[in-house]
């Protein structure tokens, strides 16, 4: 299961807050693509089926769902905000390559 660090855990608790919904649980999936063999995607999402992992950090609720669980295992995402630019991250220790622009791994 993917772990959040306390920046990202207030983003997306920002995040969310304006989104306005109360039932909604941050979506953390891998997906088939990307230059490097997989892609990483992450949504709000209201639909948690009994499959799905979920954890809970500080308030934020975040689903994963089994196949996924396993390519994320020991993953970390932040949030960083600063003069070389604002975005989420995952640290992925099961990742062999990534691409350049981190969106993609093998």
């Amino acid at each position: 299961m993917i772990a959040l660090t306390p920046a990202a855990t207030e983003k997306v608790r920002s995040l969310m807050e304006q989104e306005g919904a109360e039932d909604l649980a941050l979506r953390v999936a891998v997906r088939p693509g990307g230059c490097s063999g997989f892609s990483y995607e992450m949504f709000f999402d209201t639909d948690v089926s009994d499959e799905d992992k979920t954890a809970e950090y500080d308030g934020v609720k975040v689903v994963v769902d089994p196949s996924s669980a396993m390519l994320l295992e020991g993953a970390t995402l932040d949030y960083k905000d600063g003069l070389q630019g604002a975005g989420f991250a995952i640290d992925n220790p099961n990742a062999q390559r990534t691409c350049g622009c981190g969106q993609s791994f093998s």
